[in-house]
This record gives C-alpha cells, sequence and structure tokens, in this order.
C-alpha cells in the first residue's frame, strides 16, 4: 500500500508519541515489581501521568510562542517538534540512571520529568497531524498515526524487556539492564527528531503564524489560551462533552493499568510476557487500527464511537477467563491479542472525535491538548486506585469491575446522541 508523504511523517511522529508513554507507565511498573515494590505504591504511580492530564495549561504556549533557534530553523511546529523530543531524549537518560528499591521518590521525579517532555512532544504531533492532512488523507493518516502509536508502545514495553533480558544474559546486573534498556529507547526517540527534520511545516500553521506576526508573545499566549476554551465552552453541551471525554477509555486505562503485574503475578516469565506483546500484540494492534479507520469511515461517527466502546470494555473479560486459566501462553496470546486489537479500534475512533472537534489553526494545540489532558484523568488519578482494588478484589473481578466502569461513558454517549451533539461536530476528518 502506498502512502503519502504526509501519511508517511505522521505514521513515524505516530510512532514518537508512542514510545515514551510506556516508560513512565506499564514498563517502570514492571520494573518496580521486580525490584519488590508493593502494589499499592505501584497504583499510585499511575499519578506520574499528571502533565498527560495538565498539558493543555502550557499548550497555549506552544501555539503562541517561538523557541529560540528552533523555530527560525524549522518553522513554528518543526521547531517546538525537535526541541521537545531533545528534551524528552535527557529525560528518559536521566530516568534511566535511578534505582526503584532504593530511591523510588528519585524514580517518581524521574518519571515525572518524562511524561513533562512526553506530553509536550504530544502538543506539537497532535497540531502537526491536525493541520499537515488534507481531507481526503485523513483516514489513512489517522488509521497509520494510531497503528505506529501502538507500536511504539509496544516498543518501549516487550522491546524493553527483551532488552532488559538480553543485556541481563551477557552478565549485566538486573538494575543495569533496566539503565541500558532505557537507554535505548532513549535513542529511539531520535527518528522522531529526523522525522520532524525531514518535514515541512503544515500550511495552516504557515497562514496562522502570518496572521499573528505582528503580535506581542503575551498577546499571542492569551489570545491562543482564551479562544480555545471561550470557543469550545461555547457549543451546545459543551460540559457534558467533556465529561465524555474524559470516561471513554477509562475501562482501558482501569485494566491497562494493572496488566502488566497482573501477567507476572500469574506466573509468566518477563520474556513470555515481551514475546506475546511483541508478537501477537503488534500485529492485532495493526489489524485493530486499521480496522478502527474502516469504522469510522464505514460508519457515522456516534456509531462507531458505540462499536469501540462496547468491544474496549468486553474485551478486559478475557483477563477475567485468563486469572482462571493461569499460566497458558495460548490464553495470554489471546487476552493480549483482544486488548491491543480492542484498544486501537477504539483510539483510532476516539481520535476522530477530538480531531473533529479542534478547526481552528490558531489554537490548534491547545484545543486538542485539552481534549487529550482530559481523556489522560481516567489514566492518571481515576485508574491510580486501581492496584488497591486488584488486591481488595483478586485478579478475577478485578476485570469484572475494568468492566463495568465503562457503564458511565455509554450512558453519556447515549445522552448526547439523542440531542444530536454528533451532527452538530461538523464535518469529521475520516
Amino acid at each position: 500500500m502506498y502512502l503519502q508523504p504526509r501519511v508517511l511523517i505522521v505514521l513515524m511522529l505516530g510512532f514518537s508519541s508512542g514510545l515514551p508513554l510506556a516508560l513512565s507507565g506499564s514498563t517502570l511498573l514492571v520494573w518496580m515489581r521486580e525490584s519488590g515494590v508493593d502494589l499499592g505504591t505501584i497504583g499510585l504511580f499511575a499519578l506520574v501521568g499528571t502533565p498527560y492530564t495538565l498539558k493543555f495549561v502550557w499548550a497555549p504556549l506552544v501555539d503562541a510562542l517561538h523557541v529560540p533557534v528552533f523555530t527560525r530553523a524549522f518553522g513554528r511546529r518543526r521547531g517546538w517538534l525537535v526541541f521537545s523530543q531533545l528534551l524528552l531524549i535527557g529525560a528518559i537518560l536521566l530516568l534511566a540512571l535511578t534505582d526503584p528499591a532504593r530511591s523510588p521518590l528519585f524514580v517518581a521525579l524521574g518519571a515525572l520529568l518524562v511524561a513533562t517532555m512526553s506530553s509536550t512532544q504530544d502538543i506539537v504531533v497532535d497540531a502537526f497531524r491536525v493541520e499537515s492532512l488534507p481531507e481526503s488523507e485523513q483516514a489513512a493518516g489517522m488509521a497509520s498515526y494510531v497503528a505506529a502509536y501502538r507500536i511504539g508502545l509496544l516498543v518501549s514495553t516487550a522491546g524493553v524487556l527483551f532488552l532488559v533480558s538480553a543485556f541481563e544474559d551477557t552478565g549485566i546486573g538486573r538494575n543495569a539492564a533496566w539503565m541500558w534498556g532505557y537507554v535505548v529507547m532513549a535513542a529511539l526517540v531520535l527518528i522522531g527528531t529526523i522525522t520532524a527534520l525531514a518535514a515541512t511545516e503544515p500550511e495552516q500553521s504557515v497562514r496562522a503564524e502570518a496572521k499573528t506576526r505582528g503580535e506581542a508573545a503575551f498577546s499571542r499566549v492569551m489570545h491562543a489560551a482564551i479562544g480555545a476554551f471561550s470557543e469550545f465552552l461555547a457549543r451546545k453541551y459543551a460540559w457534558v462533552a467533556l465529561a465524555f471525554v474524559v470516561l471513554f477509555k477509562f475501562t482501558d486505562a482501569f485494566s491497562g493499568t494493572m496488566t502488566a503485574p497482573f501477567v507476572i503475578d500469574l506466573g509468566f516469565t518477563r520474556n513470555d510476557y515481551a514475546a506475546i506483546v511483541k508478537g501477537v500484540g503488534l500485529v492485532a494492534t495493526l489489524i485493530g487500527g486499521f480496522a478502527g479507520g474502516y469504522l469510522a469511515r464505514r460508519y457515522s461517527l456516534v456509531a462507531s464511537l458505540w462499536i469501540g466502546g462496547v468491544l474496549q470494555a468486553v474485551s478486559n473479560l478475557v483477563f477475567a477467563w485468563l486469572a482462571y486459566v493461569g499460566v497458558n501462553q495460548w490464553a495470554l496470546a489471546a487476552a493480549i491479542s483482544a486488548e491491543n486489537f480492542t484498544g486501537a479500534i477504539g483510539t483510532v475512533i476516539f481520535v476522530a472525535y477530538l480531531s473533529a472537534l479542534c478547526q481552528n489553526p490558531l489554537h490548534t494545540a491547545t484545543q486538542y491538548a485539552l481534549l487529550t489532558a482530559l481523556a489522560a484523568v481516567g489514566r492518571t488519578y481515576l485508574s491510580s486506585g486501581a492496584g488497591y482494588v486488584a488486591e481488595t478484589t483478586g485478579w478475577p473481578l478485578f476485570f469484572v469491575i475494568s468492566v463495568l466502569v465503562a457503564i458511565p461513558s455509554l450512558i453519556l454517549l447515549a445522552w448526547l446522541q439523542r440531542r444530536g451533539h454528533f451532527e452538530a461536530v461538523g464535518t469529521v476528518k475520516v
């Protein structure tokens, strides 16, 4: 299949966006669990994802301000891309030098820094994607972006686990092996940097920059911030739509927070988990990403959201079944495949909805950052108690509960559908 150059750029940036998320999330949790950190503390580490929920606070700076040297050399969006990626590399290297067993506080600070730099990169990549793709390429671009995002996520989960095992096989100690695994991930961020250097500045961004060229920096920031919020909140049922954004991926986040510790506790080895996530999980992710793109194109936005919302919730029951089956490679493969396939479908459709809500290039970054930050609330705050729930209920009941937490989002979806919200959103670029 031939990909347009703009779609290929978006695909590579999707990989760059997906890569760092697990390094301060699920992969870090495996490192901590192997170091003897208790489940309660591991669950609380979901809070280091706070920058993903607050990134809309500094998104107006990305929309309005120039980065000295970088903006002049590469442009408004590309300058911020290169700048944020270089900072991200430094943050990952810093996290690599920590020790979960001896200094969990320093691990938390390092993870928080990685999350901050990663979320800043996400702000720019999201704006770049929305602004650079014409409507005719949005379907391929969105499916490619989400599939590549999930691949980046798999590389920083299964890929790191394989690397750590390989380093240990050479005689390196466990903590040193984890350190070098993170160093390799820092080097892979350069894929996004090279992509940013090879890309061209989106035409919409160039026009927006020309329109505000004469304004003072403070004025540009205020216009980006106030314009983004006022425009969105003026829409009908805006607050209900924001609540739906918060809750739609909560079922995925609630179960996903504890998937890696669950698999390790069940008795699978690190390599068992990594091999299945890297192999079967990767295939399921790719198929799911493009299946989501097909659904978003074939059906209405609201119908696609219903399909994605129900699938990503029900798929959690496979892990409840796995808890009863025990250590079985085929059962683990089925569970991981279901999670990746349905998660990718839900994400593509959700991205389609969020993209349709952001139409003004003067504050694309701010609006999209606000929406994705709210979406991260489920992953960061609502999921922070997942470890305590798992300890209290046991694994089978925990995954049943993770299905039930999807009900509020589906109620909001029905409420918005009855009131014509999705017809009023505007043209959906899928």
